[in-house]
Formats: C-alpha cells, sequence, structure tokens
C-alpha cells in the first residue's frame, strides 16, 4: 500500500487512474481495489475529502425527492441501502432521526401530496403526511405558523468525513496508490494516457473524472465540453452541543429552484447545523462566510426554530457545490477513449457515493477493463466520531488497557491523546491540522483549537508525514 504526497511518480502504466479523492472518487478507487488491476487516486490536495466533501451537510437521503427516472433517482436509492449497510460493517457513525419536511404557508402545505407522490415514483412508501399537531408534539421548539409536514422516516445523519477516510483506507490497504498533492495540468489522450501533473507525468489505460467542482474542466482537457460546473456556496452555521436536545429530526424545508434550502439537522458530532445557502458564484475556491450570508440563515433559523439562535455557536463554514444547472448527475462514458467523466455530484453523492462506484465500474468494463476476479476487502473498524456511540474517553476497560485513551487533549470534544497518535499512524494519515480534526474532532469545538491548538500541532509536527 502507498500514500505519497511528493516527488515523482511511479513509472509504468496504471491499468486505472482516478481524478479526484473526494468521497465519490475514493469510493471509486474502492471499488476498483476489488479488482487485480494496478489503481492510482489523485488529489490536487494534501488530503482525501479535503473539496466539497468536506463540506457536506451529512444527511443519508433515501432519495424521495429525486427527479423520478433520473440517474441521480436511482443511485441514490441503491446508494443509501449501501451506504448504510457498509456503515454498519465498518463503524461509520449514523443516527437514524428521519425527517419533517415542513410546511409554513398554504403554499407549501398544498404542495405536500404532490412531494409524498414523488416519493412513491422514486420507490419510497414510507413517506406520510402528518398534521400540525402531531409536528408540534414530535418537535415541540418549532416556531409559529406550521400547518403540517411529510414525516421521511429513512433520513440519516451520517459522519461525511469517516465515509470518505473509510473509502480511501480500505482503497490503499487493498493496493491502490494514493498520490496527494498531485494536480493534473494537462492531459494527452492515447493508449496509455499521459497525464501531465505538478508531480510530473503519469500514465494510465483507463481514466475516470470525478473531480468535483473541477470535472468541466478535466472533461475538457479530454475533448469534451458537455457541461459546466458552477459553484453553489452553501453557508453553515453549527451550534454548540447545549442546542441538540432543541431538535429530534432533520428538518427541512418544502424545497425550492435552488434546492432544498435552508434545514435545521443534528449531526453525529453531537451539535446542531443551520443551512446551507444557495449561492451561484464564479470562483472555485470562494469558501468565505459572509455578513449577508450568516444574517440569512439567522433569518431562516429564527422561523425555523426561535429558540437555537439563542445558543452559542461553534462554527460557521462554507461548502462548494459542482452544480451545472441540471437535475441530474453528469456521468458521462466514452468507451473509445477509456474514459468516464462523473460530473454533477451534487450534495446527494455522499449517500450516492457507493452506488456511483458500481456504476462507474460498469462504465469503465464497456471501455475494455477487465473486471472479472473481483474479491471482497477486508472490513475496517473506523475511529468513531459519532456523540452516540462509545466514545474512547468513556471506555474504562480501554483507558485501563492503554491510559493514552485516557488523556483528553481537546476538552471541547473530549479528544485523547490516544486517538490522536493512532491518527497519525492511520494509513492514510492527516497531513495538517484540519484533516487531523477530520479523523479525530480535535480543535474542532466551542473553543476552536484555543486551548488544545499548540499541543495538537506539536503532536502532528512530531508525525510528520513523509
Amino acid at each position: 500500500m502507498s500514500v505519497t504526497t511528493r516527488g515523482a511518480l511511479p513509472g509504468g502504466a496504471y491499468d486505472v487512474t482516478v481524478i479526484g479523492a473526494g468521497v465519490v472518487g475514493s469510493a471509486i478507487a474502492r471499488e476498483l481495489a476489488r479488482l487485480p488491476l494496478r489503481i492510482a487516486l489523485l488529489d490536487a490536495s494534501d488530503d482525501v475529502g479535503d473539496g466539497t466533501s468536506k463540506a457536506n451537510t451529512a444527511i443519508l437521503h433515501t432519495g424521495f425527492d429525486a427527479v423520478p427516472g433520473s440517474l441521480e433517482s436511482r443511485l441514490v436509492r441503491d446508494g443509501s441501502r449501501r451506504l448504510a449497510a457498509y456503515a454498519a460493517e465498518n463503524g461509520i457513525p449514523v443516527e437514524p432521526l428521519g425527517a419533517l419536511l415542513v410546511a409554513w404557508d398554504g403554499e407549501q402545505h398544498a404542495a405536500l401530496p404532490s412531494l409524498a407522490a414523488k416519493a412513491g415514483r422514486n420507490g419510497y412508501h414510507d413517506a406520510r403526511i402528518v398534521t400540525a399537531e402531531e409536528v408540534r408534539s414530535r418537535e415541540p421548539h418549532l416556531g409559529p405558523g406550521v400547518l403540517g409536514a411529510l414525516d421521511v422516516p429513512g433520513e440519516s445523519v451520517i459522519c461525511p468525513w469517516t465515509t470518505t477516510l473509510a473509502y480511501a483506507t480500505q482503497a490503499v490497504r487493498a493496493g491502490v496508490d494514493l498520490h496527494l498533492n498531485c494536480r493534473v495540468d494537462a492531459v494527452t489522450s492515447g493508449d496509455p494516457h499521459l497525464l501531465a501533473t505538478g508531480r510530473g507525468p503519469l500514465r494510465t489505460r483507463h481514466l475516470v473524472n470525478a473531480a468535483g467542482l473541477y470535472a468541466d474542466e478535466i472533461d475538457r482537457l479530454l475533448g469534451h465540453d458537455d457541461f459546466t460546473v458552477t459553484p453553489r456556496r452553501g453557508q453553515l452555521v453549527v451550534f454548540d452541543a447545549l442546542a441538540r436536545d432543541l431538535v429530534r429530526h432533520i428538518l427541512l424545508p418544502v424545497p425550492g429552484a435552488l434546492g432544498k434550502g435552508v434545514l435545521v439537522a443534528p449531526t453525529v458530532h453531537g451539535k446542531v447545523m443551520l443551512g446551507p445557502t444557495a449561492e451561484d458564484l464564479d470562483d472555485k475556491t470562494a469558501t468565505g462566510s459572509t455578513a449577508e450570508g450568516l444574517a440569512l440563515l439567522r433569518e431562516k433559523g429564527r422561523r425555523i426554530l426561535p429558540a437555537l439562535l439563542d445558543e452559542e455557536v461553534t462554527a460557521v463554514y462554507a461548502g462548494l457545490r459542482a452544480a451545472t444547472g441540471s437535475e441530474d448527475y453528469a456521468i458521462r462514458a466514452h468507451p473509445a477513449q477509456r474514459y468516464v467523466t462523473v460530473g454533477g455530484i451534487r450534495s446527494t453523492g455522499l449517500t450516492a457515493s457507493m452506488a456511483i462506484a458500481a456504476h462507474v465500474v460498469d462504465l469503465l468494463a464497456e471501455g475494455g477493463l477487465p473486471t472479472s476476479g473481483a474479491e471482497d476487502l477486508e472490513p475496517l473498524r473506523m475511529p468513531n466520531l459519532g456523540e452516540a456511540f462509545p466514545r474512547p474517553y468513556r471506555d474504562a476497560e480501554l483507558i485501563a488497557s492503554d491510559p493514552e485513551y485516557g488523556r483528553i487533549v481537546c476538552h471541547c470534544e473530549r479528544v485523547t491523546r490516544g486517538e490522536i497518535r493512532d491518527a497519525l499512524a492511520s494509513t492514510v494519515p492527516p497531513g495538517s491540522l484540519d484533516g487531523l480534526r477530520r479523523r479525530t474532532r480535535a480543535r474542532a469545538g466551542r473553543c476552536q483549537g484555543f486551548h488544545c491548538g499548540a499541543e495538537v500541532r506539536a503532536l502532528l509536527e512530531s508525525k510528520a508525514r513523509p
């Protein structure tokens, strides 16, 4: 197994190279790792899941509101089932809270029957319309004016960080070469394709483009101009753990033209999330929060859950979705070129990731990739980051066997020295403080590293990645 972050890339041609180590690219690499092939997974960043994936709204969708008959509908429905099973097997935190699609005015209330019918056309038959009284009994802290809701009991919250890392870890352990800090600047199409990267040339017979926000640019390097990615910024506010008792379900608005709108949802990390906004931009790096965006979220949040706005804010952040103007994924196969584009993967990509991966392998087979000899991968047991499951600082037996799990470094998130040590020695170790946070929650609490930052940094620097 191999993870590289600098220096020249290995020689010889790979059978398949996947560009983009977000949740979808990592899932594809993991699926390919089941085959007796030489696989490379590339990312321009210094970590997996460091682009759109790290700021996902972290919902394991049922696909009830997808466009019926679309590729997204099929892959989200299949992916939800696959990922739920994978999470249970490999220790990824999931909480099956259910969602309430809350109607606040007559127009939204009138739309609920059509949304329930749409869920049925998407193969989800558990959605039902509930009265305002039932909504209030289940969510007593909602603001005034609720007229009813669509109950979607199959929706869950999940840890997006652990999901991406699990895929990448399993892929690397099965022999995939993960090359980070490896931006693709040019592609000379041929047999093999020749990729010019920031770390030198790389040759590959088959190519998968899962570059997220940059998928359209990679596509054009291969001579295609099928879609344009318009970054859609989503700003979010995370409220402290003390707000967690205010909300019991994922609270969704009736969707509008720009998607599902602003939601309130518990997180598996024990906090409450408010967001996202939906702002179409030109800049694919504009991940900053704005005063206007945060003001809008506060206005929306006050309508949904007034008491939430009295709680302390732990963090604000923004992510960019890879919007294309289409309501479906832009997954395109070019068999003669031995090339597959995986574009337009929006926030449902987390849920659909494993189904997308299986679909992409089928498309690669159309281009001649040998897909016989697939084997099951060794299961993992990922470090638990979820509050609904045992964590090391509460495990007396674990602490007795290894006192490092009793030495808390980050007191806000109760992260121990043992967990940080394990993350630094893991198969895909972090290359930065942010990467370490996504593996342990260290510095993700209310003080944002004010108290533990120096110690966490020292631990990271003591185990600098090659």
